[in-house]
C-alpha cells in the first residue's frame, strides 16, 4: 500500500480522535447545564472549551491535529436566575447558573459530528483506493 494512502489514513484517524474528544467535552457541558453550587457563595459548573493544535510528526513527516487543551471558559459569565428556595440562592434569591448555552453546545456537537464523518469518509476512500491497487496487482 502506498505511503501516501497510509498517511491520509493516519491524518484522518487523528482528526477522528480529536473530534471524539470534542464530542465528549460538549456532552459534559450539556449534561452539566443545570449544575449549580450547593451553597450561596459557591460557583456552578463552568463550561469547558477545547483547543486544537497542529503537531508535526517528524518521524513520519506528517502534520497532525491534536488536542492542545481542555480548559474552563472564563470569558463567558455565569447567569443569575431567580430561585429563592434554592440552597445556593443568595440573600436576594438569585442563583448563579452555569455559563453553558445549550444552543451553542448542540451546534458544536453537530460540527464535530460532521468533521468526524468527513474524516471517516476519507479513511473509507483511502481503504477503497488501497483495495483497488491490490486488485490491480493480482
Amino acid at each position: 500500500m502506498s505511503s501516501d494512502i497510509l498517511n491520509a489514513m493516519k491524518i484522518s484517524a487523528m482528526g477522528m480522535k480529536v473530534q471524539g474528544t470534542r464530542l465528549r467535552v460538549t456532552s459534559e457541558n450539556l449534561a452539566n447545564a443545570d449544575t449549580t453550587a450547593l451553597k450561596p457563595d459557591g460557583e456552578p459548573y463552568r463550561r469547558q472549551v477545547i483547543t486544537f493544535k497542529n503537531e508535526l510528526d517528524r518521524k513520519q513527516g506528517l502534520e497532525l491535529v491534536e488536542v492542545a487543551d481542555v480548559a474552563d471558559d472564563t470569558k463567558t459569565p455565569f447567569v443569575d436566575k431567580y430561585l429563592p428556595g434554592h440552597p445556593a440562592a443568595d440573600t436576594n434569591g438569585y442563583v448563579k447558573m452555569p455559563n453553558v448555552n445549550a444552543l451553542i453546545e448542540v451546534m458544536d456537537v453537530k460540527e464535530a459530528q460532521r468533521s468526524y464523518e468527513a474524516n471517516l469518509g476519507m479513511i473509507e476512500q483511502a481503504r477503497t483506493m488501497a483495495q483497488r491497487t491490490i486488485d490491480m496487482l493480482r
